[in-house]
C-alpha cells in the first residue's frame, strides 16, 4: 500500500508540474502564431501512450513514461530530434521563422509558469490559512542522535538569535534561507546564560543523512482529554495533568511519552504526573504546574495497541492572523522570492563543495518518497512541497545545459547576436549531447536514490 500511495502522489505532483510547465510553452507559442504539433504529459517513446486526441492542429496525449513531457513546436529542434523541416524554407507558423525575441519568450514560458504556480500556491495557502508564527518563547525539543544534539544544543534551550539577527519566531529560526547561508551560528538561552552554537558547514547533508530535522518547538506532555473506560481514566489521570515521568524516565515532550507508552503494550508501567487546577478559561501554565503542581503517580497497563487513552493539549505560544487578499498576495510573492533565493544558494553550496552532491540532490525515487510523506501530513503540506519542487524545476530548466530550456535559450540568443541561424546539424549534435547528458544524470540519480535513501 505504501508503494501505491508513493507512486500515486509522485504522479500527481509530476502531472501538475509538467502540465503547468508545458502550458507555458504552449500558450506563448500560440500567442505568436506558432503551430504546435503535440502537447504531451509524459513521454510517448515508441508511441506508448495512455491516451491521445487530435484537436485542431495539435495532438494532445498522455505518455506512458511519467518523468516529464513536451510541446512539439513546428520548426524547432527539440526532444523529438525531428529535422524533416530542414530541407524546406521556413514557413510563417514555424518557430525558426519568428523573431528571436519571440522565440526567447516561448523558451522561457515554461520556467515563468512554474514560478507563477509556486506563487499561486503560496498566495492561495496564505489566503485560506492566514499566517501562523510560533514564538521562540517556546523552548526547543532536540531529538536524540540529531544534528542539533551533536552541535551541543539541548532540549529546553530558547533561541535568541541566528547569524547575529534577533529572532522572535521559530519560522525565522528554521527559515530555508538560513540553512543556505555561507555559515550558520545560533545563540540560545540556557539556565539564564546565552550560549553560542555554530552549525557545521554541511548541515543540510547531515540532516539529509538522518532524514529528520531533529529540532522543533517543545510540546510539553499536558493532557487535553482522557477517554472514558481507557487505562488512563481508570488510573486517575485527568485533563490538565502534566506527565513528568514514565517508569522513572523523565519526559519533557509528547513524543517521549508516546514512545515510552507504545513500547510497552500490555505491560504495566508507572506514570508520574503533576496537577494544578487550570485557570477559569481552561488555560494551563506549564511552568506553574512544574513548580506548584501536586505530584501523583499510578500503575497503568497500555492496550495491545500501545495506548492509554489520552490526547495532547496545545500549549504552544502561537500568533495567528488572517490575511486580506492584498496581504496574502504580497506574502505569497515574498515566500516565492525567499524560496527561489534559497534554491539558488543551496545549489551554490553544492557546486562549491560545502554540501555533499550525492546526499543533497534527489532523483525520482526520493521525490516520490517526499511527495508521499508530505501528502500524509495534509493537503497544505503537499501543496507546499509542490511549490518548492516547481521552483526547483524552474531553476534547473533555466540552466544553460543543452536539451534544457536554458540551453535552447542560449542557442537562440547567440543566433540573435550573430544575425543568422546556427546550422541544423550543429543544433542536432548539441541536442543529442544534451539528451545523453540528461539521461546519464537521470540514471545517476536513480542509483543515488537507492544508495542514499
Amino acid at each position: 500500500m505504501d508503494f501505491l500511495s508513493t507512486t500515486f502522489y509522485f504522479i500527481i505532483a509530476i502531472f501538475i508540474l509538467v502540465t503547468v510547465h508545458e502550458l507555458g510553452h504552449f500558450l506563448t507559442a500560440k500567442l505568436f502564431g506558432m503551430r504546435v504539433d503535440k502537447f504531451y504529459i509524459g513521454f510517448d517513446f515508441y508511441n506508448l501512450r495512455f491516451w491521445k486526441k487530435q484537436i485542431g492542429e495539435t495532438e494532445y496525449g498522455i505518455g506512458v513514461f511519467p518523468l516529464g513531457g513536451y510541446v512539439k513546436i513546428a520548426g524547432m529542434v527539440d526532444e523529438s530530434l525531428d529535422t524533416d523541416f530542414q530541407e524546406k524554407d521556413p514557413e510563417p507558423w514555424e518557430f525558426r521563422a519568428k523573431p528571436v525575441w519571440q522565440r526567447l519568450i516561448v523558451l522561457a514560458g515554461g520556467v515563468v509558469m512554474n514560478m507563477v504556480l509556486a506563487a499561486a500556491i503560496f498566495i492561495g495557502m496564505a489566503s485560506v490559512f492566514g499566517e501562523s508564527r510560533t514564538s521562540t518563547l517556546n523552548p526547543a525539543y532536540v531529538a536524540k542522535g540529531s544534528v542539533y544534539e551533536a552541535m551541543g544544543m539541548q532540549t529546553g534551550d530558547r533561541f535568541v538569535s541566528v547569524n547575529g539577527k534577533q529572532v522572535s519566531y521559530w519560522e525565522d529560526v528554521l527559515a530555508p534561507e538560513t540553512f543556505a547561508a555561507g555559515s550558520l551560528q545560533y545563540v540560545v538561552r540556557r539556565n539564564g546564560t546565552n550560549i553560542t552554537i555554530p552549525a557545521p558547514q554541511d548541515i543540510l547533508t547531515r540532516i539529509n543523512d538522518s532524514q529528520a530535522l531533529g529540532i522543533r518547538p517543545l510540546m510539553p506532555p499536558v493532557i487535553d482529554q482522557v477517554l472514558e473506560n481507557q487505562p488512563a481514566a481508570e488510573a486517575g489521570l485527568k485533563p490538565g495533568a502534566l506527565i513528568t515521568a514514565i517508569d522513572a524516565t523523565p519526559v519533557n515532550d509528547w513524543s517521549e511519552v508516546v514512545a515510552l507508552i507504545s513500547e510497552n503494550p500490555g505491560k504495566q508501567i508507572t506514570v508520574n504526573w503533576k496537577y494544578l487546577d487550570p485557570a477559569a478559561d481552561g488555560t494551563v501554565n506549564v511552568d506553574k504546574i512544574r513548580q506548584s503542581g501536586i505530584a501523583e503517580s499510578a500503575e497503568v497497563i497500555p492496550s495491545d495497541m500501545g495506548r492509554i487513552g489520552i490526547a495532547l493539549k496545545q500549549t504552544l505560544s502561537i500568533d495567528h492572523r488572517k490575511l486580506n487578499p492584498v496581504e496574502a498576495t504580497f506574502y505569497g510573492i515574498e515566500q516565492t522570492w525567499k524560496m527561489t533565493s534559497t534554491t539558488v544558494m543551496g545549489f551554490g553550496k553544492i557546486l562549491t563543495g560545502k554540501e555533499d552532491f550525492r546526499k543533497s540532490m534527489g532523483g525520482p525515487i526520493k521525490i516520490a518518497r517526499i511527495a508521499n510523506q508530505s501528502a500524509e501530513q495534509g493537503i497544505s503540506s503537499f501543496l507546499y512541497f509542490v511549490a518548492l519542487l516547481s521552483i526547483s524545476l524552474a531553476f534547473i530548466n533555466i540552466l544553460p545545459i543543452p536539451a534544457l530550456d536554458g540551453g535552447q535559450f542560449v542557442m537562440n540568443a547567440v543566433e540573435g547576436v550573430m544575425g543568422r541561424e546556427i546550422p541544423i546539424t550543429i543544433k542536432m549534435r548539441i541536442q543529442q549531447v544534451g539528451m545523453a547528458l540528461l539521461l546519464t544524470l537521470f540514471m545517476f540519480f536513480i542509483i543515488n536514490d537507492i544508495i542514499n535513501p
